[in-house]
């Protein structure tokens, strides 16, 4: 029987990971069997266990390639020019997840919330979840930047906490759709000018105010 080239390995790999998140959209990792997901590809067993001997294996490796296609985000933004401003950036991370979500064949927001809940309970998914998605704060990090230096944050803006704020922004839109209701990207752009707004106040009335110089 004639190998197959890497490419047909590749393709029949991805396969596989589509069915079985097919699978994971609709029951969820624990209610799907390993033979559900032989089934949802039509290959043999044998064919499926050659690529993934366990379905362990195949919840690995679709958190690993979640969480890859999370970095991607922020990497092709950091690639794009001109760089896009912190409000078209919102509004893009809210059409992200509204593409997510209405994929008729299986929704990655929600293995995403699975991912973390197997995190929980798997220490060695939440290490390799932890490198990725410190890998991926340093690319928003290395966006904050590219934002200071086009004059949308000020000259000393803390980059990294800007990187945690958008990052913990972009986990929350999926909690919201999923549990509560979807957040437009005018509103979350509203939302978040009034809480800045609100902390500057907050910030101005703390300090104490300086002395005039004789």
């Amino acid at each position: 029987m004639p190998r197959l080239s890497e490419q047909t390995r590749a393709k029949r790999r991805e396969h596989i990971l589509a069915s079985a998140w097919a699978c994971f959209s609709d029951n969820g990792f624990h209610s799907t069997s390993m033979d559900d997901v032989i089934a949802a590809t039509g290959m043999s067993s044998s064919a499926v266990y050659r690529y993934f001997r366990s379905k362990d294996e195949i919840i690995n490796a679709t958190a690993d390639e979640g969480l890859a296609k999370v970095r991607g985000i922020f990497v092709g933004l950091v690639n794009r020019d001109p760089c896009p401003g912190p409000a078209e950036t919102l509004t893009l991370l809210v059409g992200e997840l509204a593409s997510r979500a209405s994929n008729p064949d299986y929704d990655m927001s929600r293995i995403a919330l699975q991912t973390w809940a197997e995190a929980l309970r798997n220490p060695a998914l939440q290490k390799r979840a932890r490198v990725l998605y410190l890998e991926t704060l340093d690319h928003i990090a290395e966006l904050a930047v590219r934002w200071r230096d086009a004059g949308h944050l000020p000259p000393g803006a803390d980059t990294r906490a800007t990187a945690a704020t958008l990052f913990s922004l972009m986990h929350g839109l999926i909690v919201m759709h999923h549990l509560v209701d979807d957040v437009p990207a005018d509103a979350l752009r509203n939302g978040l000018s009034l809480l800045g707004a609100a902390v500057d106040l907050r910030t101005l009335a703390a300090t104490p105010p300086q002395e005039a110089k004789p």
